[in-house]
């Protein structure tokens, strides 16, 4: 036994740890000189919160407590506990880490034990193993231990644990964009479903007031003012704003449903507390990273550059493959008719082996592994870069939104100011028989219309928030 341990740190200074394939270098840098093509200017509309930038700031941690809401807080963390998605991604990222750490073993080397007892008889004619010819009727108990140990001279094995390593990175990457996705979608479905109840709300508004004013109407023609025609488009009226509750009450539902999901639990199951739209306050700091921070922070980038990495490495392996294979083996036991026996003097053996192999023909098949992973890692590239640029058209396309939704929701409010007063006057003419029934029609179907425009003017600034936040990266902890 001490001879085979005196062995093992022979065959560990005898390997080496040469790296073959290429070299998953960063591509050429593809950032444009400023943030995007949107222009980052201070929005400071006349009717909502102001916000403006501060380029180079990161994302914070817990961004979502920027819109200032304990139930939206509240909503994150459970959703952070609860998803199914981010529990999948989870298990993924344990299972890469251990397949890691199991590829990480082939470089030590392989040490096992085995115990063996045999009772046996053989017949007088077969010259037994034993001392006396006589005895055929015998007990053998064997003892071994065994060492191997791949010596891998050209990299094959280090690129293999290489690869492994890269394939746990990138999924605990992914772990963090389904967090940042998840809390993204969770906060944009609680905006949209404040957004609908608003929508919902309006809507009844207007059903009301298209109610009241056909009581009007019936009114003003018992005493001959207006004739049926008139009541009929209003009842027209009245049942077009009817018919568009019911699909806004659905959209509200589905929202609900979303969220729920979101949360880990099946539709239809009580919800906490959603916050109205009203409670939602917008973050007056805005980050605005620059390329190579935004290049750093954003999960799928950085998920696609750990398997392009990943990539590099099997064309290593690949490589590896097709040169000579080299590993050393080593065995020491005893054995003896009785336990006590196996390493009496005498009893003892021991074995070393060194093995070497080289493929000479295989038709094609090494080199054509070679060929498909030099061709995956190319793919890998080309994946890395596609990710680079589509984080910075996500964040260009966020810029964008945002400098547009405060003129929007200015414009809006006008609307909705304008739109409300026309038709307290239009009303009014019309007791005073000073205008037609079209134009109170017309007077309605624009005050509809400004309020729902005003609503998704409201909600915009805060689904474009979130979504600069994704965009930059999501802050969300990977841990």
């Amino acid at each position: 036994m001490k001879r085979l341990f005196l062995l093992m740190p022979l065959m560990g200074a005898v390997a080496a740890c040469t790296s073959l394939g290429p070299k998953a270098e960063t591509p050429v840098s593809l950032a444009p000189t400023g943030a995007g093509n949107a222009e980052i200017q201070p929005i400071d509309p006349a009717t909502g919160e102001p916000q403006h930038f501060t380029e180079g700031a990161k994302v914070p941690v817990q961004w979502w407590k920027g819109f200032g809401n304990a139930d939206l807080d509240a909503l994150v963390d459970q959703a952070l506990k609860t998803n199914n998605d981010l529990a999948a991604a989870d298990a993924a990222l344990r299972q890469a880490k251990a397949l890691a750490g199991a590829a990480a073993g082939d470089r030590l080397p392989q040490v096992d034990v085995g115990y063996n007892a045999q009772r046996a008889q053989v017949s007088n004619v077969i010259s037994p193993p034993l001392a006396d010819p006589n005895q055929t009727l015998y007990t053998l108990h064997t003892a071994t231990a065994s060492v191997t140990f791949p010596l891998d001279v050209f990299g094959g094995v280090a690129s293999k644990v290489k690869s492994a390593r890269a394939a746990a990175a990138a999924q605990a990457w992914r772990t963090r964009a389904a967090k940042t996705t998840v809390v993204a979608n969770l906060v944009l479905a609680v905006v949209q479903q404040a957004a609908l109840a608003d929508q919902v709300a309006a809507q009844r508004e207007a059903i009301a007031s298209a109610r009241g004013v056909l009581d009007l109407l019936k009114k003003r023609q018992a005493l001959g003012a207006v004739g049926a025609s008139d009541i009929a488009s209003q009842e027209t009226q009245l049942a077009t704003a009817e018919t568009a509750l019911p699909a806004l009450e659905r959209s509200q539902l589905h929202q609900q449903a979303l969220i729920a999901a979101l949360l880990g639990v099946a539709p239809g199951t009580a919800l906490p507390t959603l916050p109205k739209l009203s409670d939602l306050h917008l973050p007056a700091d805005l980050p605005v990273s620059v390329p190579s921070v935004l290049v750093a922070e954003r999960p799928d980038v950085r998920a696609a550059q750990a398997a392009m990495q990943g990539a590099a490495a099997d064309v290593g392996s690949a490589i590896a493959a097709r040169l000579p294979a080299l590993s050393l083996a080593a065995n020491v036991g005893g054995q003896g008719e009785t336990f006590s026996q196996m390493f009496a003097g005498g009893n003892l053996f021991w074995t070393l082996i060194g093995n070497a192999a080289q493929p000479i023909f295989h038709g094609g098949q090494l080199l054509n592994q070679q060929r498909a992973a030099k061709a995956a890692f190319d793919q890998s590239k080309a994946q890395y870069r596609a990710s680079v640029l589509q984080a910075f058209v996500d964040v260009s396309d966020a810029l964008a939104g945002l400098s547009g939704d405060g003129r929007a929701l200015d414009a809006a409010a006008r609307a909705d100011d304008a739109s409300a007063r026309q038709l307290t006057f239009t009303r009014r003419q019309l007791e005073l028989g000073g205008v037609g029934t079209l134009d109170l029609l017309n007077a309605q179907s624009a005050r509809a219309q400004a309020a729902a425009a005003l609503v998704v003017a409201r909600s915009s600034r805060f689904a474009d928030t979130v979504a600069l936040y994704q965009a930059l990266g999501g802050g969300v902890s990977a841990e």
